[in-house]
């Protein structure tokens, strides 16, 4: 479908649907982890002393990183430790996740557990297919964890309208379908302009508005198609329990061509979802 006459249409029904929305107000570290994005050099000090001011996020760091996912032969005790083991771009990457969630409160009608599971699982397998790709895999990560976001904002402008969106079961894709029916759009578009309002690159922004329907988009968006194959992808493992091999047979053909994926190399090789759900952000 070509977007150019369906995209004015969505712009002009997700800024009608804002008009009046009360956005969550990013803590003052994340606001200036943000801006480093922009930098083509991670500025260490600016980085780790945003976060070093942040006792609480801090210590959240520290237990992320000593948690299994990461597989440190050591307990770390300190900030430092873990940017010397984990790295100063995964610190960032986790530290702006850990930011984004307490942002948002719980809303009725979003189960904040399983939402919160949902997101880290997308972020991994983001990750998975960032690194498969020889993309950028903290950006995959941090793009993966914000595309729900969306939702929880549709959640508190018309909550009347969640439980259409959120009715069980949960099939994979099914989510967007929904929000697309009932609104005209979807969470990653709200996530979208969220992103934009919270300045955060351009490229983030487009991919999480182009997520649910990559192939609609020309010049085809990468970003946009990794969030689309991993948001299925968690759906998939944590709602429908599929093997590793039905998970991939059920993802879109175009979108995994698009991205020159290997179909049998992805059954082979894909993570077990608990792996990236083992520590609550």
């Amino acid at each position: 479908m070509n977007t150019s006459t369906t995209a004015p249409a969505t712009s002009t029904l997700l800024a009608d649907f804002l008009d009046g929305v009360q956005l969550p107000t990013m803590p003052d570290v994340a606001r200036e982890l943000i801006a480093t994005l922009h930098d083509d050099d991670i500025p260490f000090e600016k980085v780790r002393n945003a976060i070093a001011r942040d006792p609480a996020l801090t210590a959240k760091l520290i237990r992320l990183a000593n948690s299994a996912r990461f597989g440190l032969k050591r307990q770390l005790s300190s900030l430092d430790d873990g940017i010397t083991m984990v790295g100063l771009n995964q610190e960032r990457t986790l530290a702006m996740a850990a930011c984004m969630s307490s942002s948002f409160a719980a809303v009725p009608g979003v189960d904040s557990q399983a939402f919160w599971k949902e997101s880290m699982a997308t972020a991994g397998y983001a990750q998975w297919l960032a690194r498969t790709l020889g993309t950028n895999v903290q950006q995959s990560w941090l793009t993966g964890f914000m595309v729900r976001l969306g939702e929880l904002i549709i959640a508190q402008k018309v909550p009347e309208r969640i439980a259409e969106i959120e009715r069980l079961p949960h099939f994979a894709g099914g989510r967007w379908e929904r929000e697309h029916s009932v609104l005209g759009f979807t969470e990653g578009a709200v996530t979208a302009e969220l992103a934009r309002r919270w300045n955060f690159p351009e490229a983030i922004a487009h991919a999480l508005e182009t997520a649910s329907d990559p192939m609609r988009c020309e010049p085809f968006c990468r970003l946009g198609g990794i969030l689309h194959i991993a948001t299925l992808l968690a759906e998939l493992e944590l709602d429908e329990h599929k093997s590793a091999a039905d998970a991939i047979d059920a993802l879109p053909r175009d979108v995994v061509a698009a991205l020159q994926l290997d179909p049998e190399w992805l059954t082979a090789h894909m993570p077990d979802v608990e792996s990236f759900i083992d520590t609550p952000i």
